[in-house]
């Protein structure tokens, strides 16, 4: 079953949209502000509308535990959004201290999502790099 977008919007289909920042340390302070810049930035540079979100699942490295990331989505005012924290798997020799968000979204077809990697976390994506 392929989800139906919203009244009135038959033009538009469901995209995912990825993104990652690494925080500066495990505080709720630093957490916070990660996650609040890299949504900003993901919502700028997709000029997303959060009537039009379907839901975000945020992830965090086994190092982040002082706060939940979802925290600063609903700041965002994304309090009509499904959100999900979890865990990203540890992996021996991974990037420490990052957050990921998968969101979901309605836009145009023929949309390009704009992938989100910020700072040290573009790492993660190479092949987006050129495109950051």
């Amino acid at each position: 079953m392929t989800e139906s977008p919203p009244s009135g919007h038959a033009e538009l289909r469901l995209f995912g949209l990825r993104g990652a920042a690494q925080a500066e340390r495990n505080d709720s302070e630093s957490i916070l502000a990660t996650t609040d810049t890299l949504l900003r930035e993901m919502i700028r540079r997709n000029a997303l509308q959060s009537e039009l979100m379907v839901s975000c699942i945020l992830t965090a490295t086994a190092d982040l535990d002082a706060e939940f990331p979802a925290v600063a989505a609903r700041r965002l005012g994304l309090s009509a959004v499904p959100l999900l924290c979890t865990r990203q798997i540890d992996v021996p020799g991974a990037m420490p201290r990052v957050i990921r968000v998968l969101l979901h979204y309605y836009a145009r077809w023929g949309h390009l999502p704009a992938h989100t990697y910020l700072g040290a976390a573009q790492a993660l994506r190479v092949d987006l790099s050129s495109a950051q």
